[in-house]
């Protein structure tokens, strides 16, 4: 099951520009008051000879031509100091217009602080790769643990109670998800639903976007007239989107299943699955994830619901509401499906759950 997140971009604080702007106006009249012949003294919070404490030093062997007026450099480090590219563009394009005689000593304290941030991430990714390598074999593991209720329709229509769990674990090139789900309710001292499922999903990771991945996955389904189907994949995917805020991966391979049925008959098939995890942060506090596998088994060949034997489809939606840093809510709605179920059952299961999840 894949899961994807996404978070619109916030938008950045408006004070340090209007700051800036303020400071342009007061500082264009005295620079005009100064005359040619009598060039304005550089404020001595301007000195960019060396570190000022507001991380806007300038390269080394560079002197300041002391152009810039002390308030537009005071609004500059303001930008620097919130570490926000975006908004230190900003001001400095408009430190740039405002005062072109101040290219010179802008340019250094752009290239100063690309500088920094260029050596900053180095030292962060050398930092991640160490703890990598010393780490142990139950180190660096995350993940997150839900418990809830769920209201069925399809084969029953019932509400019972809900338990899932999932485990990731992130190297430098390999990464390993653990993946367990069940469904359990007795009604009248009659267990009337009885749903497992247990995967586990290595991945290598060939390049930033492309990665290999494998797959054993166990299931246990009595509605759906099964008491065990195990299935194995390999195959190829590809990360279509990894930002904070979205994240879209799809893979596709094939796959062996072996499927025991409650009549007692077994059944081996060779199939093709296809799949996809998807992410989406619509706000702080609100995530959408959708996770979907579909398998399509034919007798021999590996195709994809044309002249197929039998196509399932897991497909689960869900919504999440933060309620703190681990604390969050869900409302998920999942679909299994059957094109061939056995006598008496009927091909789609719908679950709506209602669960609040942990992380950690």
């Amino acid at each position: 099951m894949t899961r994807y997140a996404i978070r619109p971009m916030s938008t950045p604080s408006l004070a340090p520009i209007a700051a800036l702007a303020a400071a342009l106006a007061v500082a264009a009249p005295s620079a005009a008051r100064a005359g040619p012949s009598e060039p304005a003294t550089p404020a001595a919070d301007s000195d960019v000879s060396g570190s000022d404490g507001s991380g806007s030093e300038l390269a080394e062997g560079e002197q300041s031509e002391g152009k810039l007026p002390g308030g537009v450099r005071a609004m500059i480090d303001a930008a620097l100091e919130t570490g926000d590219a975006g908004q230190v563009r900003t001001v400095l394009s408009l430190a740039r217009k405002t005062h072109p005689d101040g290219k010179a000593e802008i340019d250094a304290i752009e290239k100063g602080w690309k500088t920094r941030q260029a050596e900053a991430a180095r030292l962060a990714r050398e930092e991640k790769a160490r703890k990598i390598q010393e780490a142990g074999l139950f180190d660096l593991w995350s993940g997150e643990g839900q418990l809830g209720g769920f209201q069925s329709s399809g084969n029953s229509d019932n509400v019972g109670l809900s338990a899932g769990l999932k485990l990731k674990r992130q190297g430098q090139d390999w990464s390993h998800a653990l993946r367990a789900n069940a469904d359990y309710q007795r009604s009248n001292g009659v267990t009337s639903r009885e749903q497992f499922l247990f995967a586990y999903e290595p991945r290598y990771q060939i390049k930033d976007e492309l990665f290999f991945y494998g797959l054993a996955q166990y299931e246990r389904n009595a509605l759906q007239g099964f008491t065990g189907r195990y299935a194995v994949s390999g195959g190829v995917g590809y990360q279509v989107a990894d930002r904070d805020d979205l994240k879209l991966s799809v893979k596709a391979g094939p796959a062996l299943r072996l499927t025991d049925f409650e009549e007692g008959e077994n059944e081996t098939r060779l199939a093709a699955l296809f799949g996809f995890d998807f992410d989406w942060q619509i706000a702080d506090r609100l995530a959408l994830t959708q996770d979907a596998n579909m398998v399509a088994e034919t007798g021999g060949t590996a195709t994809v619901i044309v002249d197929s034997t039998r196509t399932t489809l897991n497909l689960v939606t869900g919504l999440d509401a933060k309620v703190s840093d681990r604390l969050r809510s869900r409302v998920s709605y999942a679909v299994d499906y059957d094109s061939k179920p056995p006598a008496g059952k009927v091909s789609t299961d719908t679950v709506t759950r209602l669960t609040l999840v942990y992380d950690f």
